[in-house]
């Protein structure tokens, strides 16, 4: 059994209309559809015991098919900071073009930028930024393994998985 492609990851949001405006305003990433979730979804499912608790859902389409999808409860809990050794996700990326042009990009959008532009010892270029809620986002510049990845990917998995890092597979 293998995976299709990759679809998409969630983020709970505190304000659902300021988040389609920020991932549309910031990013040019269209909302394509949303729900409102049965409130027996919300208590069964989500695990929300409060009284008349609800859920919006929203799909926001990224350029190359993944997508964020954003949930917005009420009532809301407060959020929680992010710890890069605590297990959990911890961030989402978006891969771009022009690492400089993108990070003068967002700081004249106002967004809080976490960390300036920086080369990785594997040569692409990244830096952090959050949402209006403090969510991470990297922004990554692959340069020319963009295509090498995309390309060479299931090459390479499947090279890697008999040679260097076939350790991780026993």
């Amino acid at each position: 059994m293998r995976v299709r492609s990759w679809s998409h990851v969630g983020i709970t949001v505190s304000d659902f209309n300021r988040a389609v405006r920020f991932y549309w305003d910031v990013f040019g990433c269209p909302l394509v559809g949303v729900s409102d979730a049965p409130a027996d979804r919300v208590q069964g499912f989500f695990g929300v015991g409060a009284p008349g608790a609800s859920c919006k859902i929203g799909w926001i389409r990224m350029p190359g098919g993944a997508v964020v999808e954003i949930f917005h409860f009420s009532p809301a809990q407060a959020p929680v900071g992010v710890h890069w050794n605590r297990i959990g996700a911890t961030h989402i990326c978006v891969n771009v073009r022009g690492i400089h042009r993108w990070h003068d990009y967002l700081r004249g959008k106002g967004v809080e930028i976490v960390s300036p532009p920086e080369r990785s010892p594997r040569g692409h270029w990244l830096f952090f930024c959050r949402d209006f809620d403090g969510n991470l986002i990297e922004i990554t510049d692959l340069g020319y393994m963009y295509f090498v990845l995309r390309w060479l990917a299931p090459l390479g998995g499947w090279l890697f998985r008999r040679g260097m890092y076939s350790r991780y597979y026993r």
